[in-house]
Order: C-alpha cells, then structure tokens, then sequence
C-alpha cells in the first residue's frame, strides 16, 4: 500500500483527482454575498442592458474592477443560461489553467516529479479551492500574473522576440481583469530580479519594447475610450483613484489589519501546507545561489511586503504571490523531517470541522443577536448528524495518513486530499447553505410570482440575480407601493413591520436568515 501510494504522489491520476476536488460542486452551491452576488448581478445587468461598455450594479455605476471577468462571465451565460454553472465556469477555466501553466513551467525548469508536485500544492491548498469556484476576477487575474511572472523568467533565461510580446499579452489581459496590480507586481519583481543579478539594463531595454507596449495599449486602451465615452471620468476616479489608492492609504469596508497580518494568513491560505511552507522558509539565505529560487522568493515576498503595508488587507491579496513559494517548496519537499510540527495545523483544522456543532451551538449561547443567533442554529443542524460522523471519520484518517510509512512531504499531500474532500463535500455546501439557500430561494420565489423586490436595511445582490431583476435599496419607506416585496434580513423584522405605513404588511417567505415582505393595499372597513 505505501509503495503505491508513493507512486501515486507523481502520478497524472493524483493530479486530475486533486483538480476535481478543487472546484467539486462549482455548479450547485448558491451565489455568496456580498462579492459574488455583485459580480453575477453586474453581469446579469449587462446583459440585460446590452450595454457591455460600462458596468452597473442595480442600475448604479460599479466601479470596482474593469471589464474582462465580466465579458466572460456574460459568454458564459449566452451559451450556457444564467446559472451558478455558467457564472462561475470562467473561474474555474482560469483555475484550471493556472495549475497548468505552473506544472508546464516547473516540469521544463526542475523536472517532471517537481512540477507535479507544485501543481498538487496549487490545487489543494485551501484558499485556492475557494477562489476556484468563485465567481470573481481573483483566479482570472492569479492566471494572468503566473502566466506573466513564468515568461519572464523564460526570456531572462533565452530571450526570444515571440516570448517577449507574449509578456505584454498577459499583462494586458491581467490589466483589463483587474488594473495595475496585474503590471505593478511583474514590473517590481522582474526589476529587483534584474538588478541584483547586475543586469539593470537588460530589463530596461526589455521593458521599453516599443512593440510590446503597443500590443499592450492594443489591449488595454479600445475599452478604457470605449468606458469615457460612455460615462467620462466616473471610472477612471472611480477604480483608479478610489479603489486603488484610496484602498492602499485607508482601510474600505473594514477590512484592516495589523503589519503581520499576511506573514500570519500566509501558512492559512496553503493549508494543510503550512508548516511545508515554513519550513521551506529556512532556505532563504541559499535562495541568492539559485536565480529560479531568487526569482520565486522575490515573488513571494514583494506580494506580502507591498500588501502588509497597505491599510485595506484581504486574504486573496497574498495568493498574487503564493505561486512564488510553492516553486521552492515543491523543489526542497525531501528535506521535511518531522511528521507532527507540519501536520499539527491540518489536524487542528480538521479538528475544528469535526467540532462545528458543538462550536456553533456554543457561539449562539453567547449572543442574542436574531441574525447571529439564527445562522448558528442553522449551522449546528446543517453539521450535525452524518456531516459530523464523516468530518470525525476524515480526522480518523488524517491520523492514519501521519502515521504511514512515507515522506513527510507524500503525507501532507495525501492530507491534501482527505481535506480536499472534507471542503469539497461537506464543509462548504454545508456553510454556503446556511448563509445563502435561503437569498437564493427568496429570489427564485420572487421571479416564479413576477413580484418587484426591494432591500430594506441589507444589499445581497444575489437575490437580484435569482430574482432576475434590479433590486434598489430602499431609501423612503412611505415609497413603497402595494404589490412591491421587500427582502430583509430576519433581525429587521420588527423594526420594518413597526414602520408606520399605510399598507398591510404580510410575512410570504422565511428560511433561514431571509425574509421577503408584501405589501399590500388595506382592505376597506363597511364603516
């Protein structure tokens, strides 16, 4: 048994079952919110509209990213209907891909079992897995950015003329997914790359190629005219100004963090890896011997470096360099050691997921919040029963699996697979029904009976893309009119039914945390 599972670490089977298993379920699970409710929406609008220049949420501008992952999310839902399958589809080609580009460029670099092995950290570390099935523009931009960094180091090594402008071609297209981080990161890298191997010039000239920057603005410019003719500058203050520096200088949505943040949320994106990649850190001093080592650290660490800086932090920020580390990590995996420092985060993971009735049974009995209260209960019957027993049985295993006569680094890639099962299985559609069945029920309820649905104190703008309709806040009550619903959350309940209108107000759907509202005109008294 150990001899073949030794064989299947390197083998294309190990692979193709770690892909399934990073984007398992893509088609069934409900559009979350706040992210991927705004981006289907936005398409859905687009489509609606037939306006495929300029982006709406709602009927508002949306400003957050270009255009890119829309186009192809609205592709997506021309050919195959608009559904979680069709919007999440582009993300998972790109996650796909990017797990392609990164074994073809370790297989030609190092040799064919390393690149097999990076491919496998890629797709089962767990941050990926989520982005994988996301229907955002985070794998779509991962893809670009590996592609951009892998060529390169490609033309460092050899240059060639069609190597060159396939460069530009990936950093317009990264451009056009999600704006100058997709050019800032390759710039900086490749920079410091050139510099400290006493080839400054070379990367001047490299990067002052007049036919690569023309391809590029070939790429990039058509849509930013095509956005200013629209709606003028709107865009431009918007994404550029507001949504790139105004988030690097000031914390937006509350998303902060200390200047450790990342150097802490690194080991969590790469789980069950994370004591591999902390080990892997300790060869960092030999890394100055090694150009590919140089090169995939200074990946690595100007990723974490330039975001631990910015005062808007997000985990998927740090994956723009993740890729970096797995190279050095897949290429030193025979000097892990020691079994239970590098299982020990895994197995506390898994621990937790075993745990997940009890621990949400425990987190509604400190708090009296109806929404808060209402999601923990729902959670701690979502997990309770079978999911239990198999998250218990998947514990069972990882044990087993620590426990086996192979290296260190073959058994966290096969926890890598028993976690992978776990999430792919039980713990994500078990908390993606619990945050999201009942918005996607409401929804489909709303366009089943032609009902106008408006939000009351709450924006989860994947109601709007079940609903099939531009769902606006709601500014005035005394606006409503009869025939109107209002989705709500249940916590809002009370203080909307206390509003003093002059409809009838009538509770006609509640699951879970949801809640839709008709209004309805007052039936007339015989005096």
């Amino acid at each position: 048994m150990s001899q073949y599972l030794s064989r299947f670490s390197t083998r294309p089977a190990a692979l193709a079952l770690a892909l399934v298993l990073m984007v398992w379920g893509f088609w069934s699970a409900p559009l979350y919110d706040l992210d991927e409710g705004a981006f289907t929406e936005a398409t859905r609008e687009m489509l609606a509209s037939g306006n495929y220049t300029s982006i709406y949420l709602n009927g508002a501008p949306r400003h957050d990213k270009p255009i890119l992952i829309y186009w192809l999310q609205a592709a997506s839902a021309k050919l195959f209907g608009l559904n979680e399958f069709a919007l999440r589809l582009p993300s998972v080609l790109a996650a796909l891909a990017w797990v392609w580009a990164l074994f073809a460029f370790v297989r030609r670099q190092v040799d064919r079992e390393t690149a097999f092995v990076a491919a496998l950290l890629l797709s089962l570390s767990l941050y990926v897995g989520l982005i994988a099935r996301a229907a955002v523009a985070d794998a779509l931009l991962n893809l670009f950015l590996a592609l951009t960094m892998f060529d390169i180091y490609r033309y460092w090594k050899q240059p060639a003329r069609g190597l060159h402008l396939r460069i530009f071609l990936w950093l317009g297209l990264g451009f056009l997914t999600k704006g100058p981080v997709a050019v800032f990161f390759p710039l900086l890298v490749s920079g410091l790359f050139y510099v400290s191997l006493g080839a400054w010039r070379d990367w001047l000239r490299a990067v002052f190629h007049w036919p690569g920057i023309a391809l590029f603005l070939a790429i990039v410019l058509p849509w930013h005219i095509a956005v200013y003719l629209d709606t003028g500058w709107a865009f431009f203050e918007g994404f550029y100004l507001h949504h790139n520096l105004d988030r690097y200088n000031g914390a937006m949505e509350g998303h902060g963090g200390s200047l450790l943040y990342f150097a802490a949320v690194a080991p969590l994106l790469v789980m069950p890896f994370a004591g591999w990649l902390v080990a892997t850190l300790r060869r960092l001093p030999e890394a100055r011997r090694d150009p590919l080592d140089r090169f995939a650290w200074l990946w690595f660490f100007c990723v974490l470096l330039f975001f631990s800086f910015s005062a808007t932090k997000l985990p998927h920020y740090l994956l723009y360099g993740i890729t970096g580390a797995l190279i050095p990590m897949a290429r030193y995996r025979g000097n892990l050691r020691r079994t239970w420092p590098h299982f020990l985060p895994v197995f506390i993971l898994m621990a937790l997921f075993a745990l997940l009735p009890q621990a949400l049974d425990w987190a509604a009995g400190q708090t009296d919040r109806l929404y808060e209260l209402t999601l923990f209960r729902e959670g701690t019957a979502r997990f309770s029963g079978t999911p239990q027993w198999l998250l218990t049985a998947a514990l069972v295993l990882l044990a087993g699996v620590a426990l086996l006569r192979l290296p260190v680094w073959q058994r966290l890639l096969l926890a890598g697979f028993v976690q992978g099962a776990a999430v792919a299985f039980i713990v994500l559609p078990g908390v993606m029904g619990v945050l999201q069945d009942g918005p996607r029920a409401a929804g489909l309820l709303a366009r089943a009976q032609g009902k106008s649905v408006v939000f009351y104190r709450v924006h989860q703008p994947s109601v709007s893309v079940y609903a099939q309709q531009v769902s606006p806040r709601l500014r005035d009550p005394a606006a409503l009119r009869p025939g109107q619903w209002v989705y709500l959350r249940i916590d809002k309940l009370d203080d909307f039914l206390a509003l003093p209108l002059p409809w009838e107000r009538r509770v006609v759907f509640r699951q879970g945390p949801a809640v839709l509202v008709a209004i309805e005109a007052r039936e007339s008294g015989d005096g």
